[in-house]
């Protein structure tokens, strides 16, 4: 206590507030931007080529960009690049995407996933958004 004050013995009322949780998509979906220098994936390419890619790039700075015109196929990168973070089977992740384990990511590995997955560019963006309307609700 400083020299000459007095203690009024009364609480200091602090606000905490949880921190607003970023959802998996918000910002996600766009229309094709040329000149992007991220790697490009193809999200319609087979799935061994793309389980091969999400390997490699998650352990990468650089990040990528998926296009797909499918929003079946958008739900599954999201969920192929989940698993790849994870350590998960990427290919399993791909044909059957777990939107239950999506909802139930912590902020941390949010953050994680969308530094991989920078954007998921389609020319559908009504259908590509709402086949990812179930991860707005983790």
């Amino acid at each position: 206590m400083a020299h000459g004050s007095e203690a009024t013995g009364e609480p200091v009322l602090i606000a905490l507030t949880t921190p607003a949780r970023r959802n998996l998509v918000d910002g996600l979906v766009c229309a094709p931007r040329p000149g992007n220098s991220a790697p490009t994936l193809d999200a319609d390419a087979p799935d061994p080529d793309i389980a091969d890619f999400l390997a490699t790039i998650v352990h990468t700075d650089t990040g990528f960009i998926a296009r797909t015109a499918s929003g079946e196929r958008a739900l599954a990168i999201v969920a192929a690049t989940a698993a790849a973070l994870c350590g998960e089977d990427i290919p399993t992740a791909l044909s059957t995407p777990n939107t239950a384990f999506l909802n139930a990511l912590k902020p941390p590995a949010i953050e994680a996933l969308r530094t991989v997955l920078l954007a998921i560019e389609t020319d559908a963006i009504d259908e590509v958004t709402q086949a990812l309307h179930p991860l707005t609700h983790g």
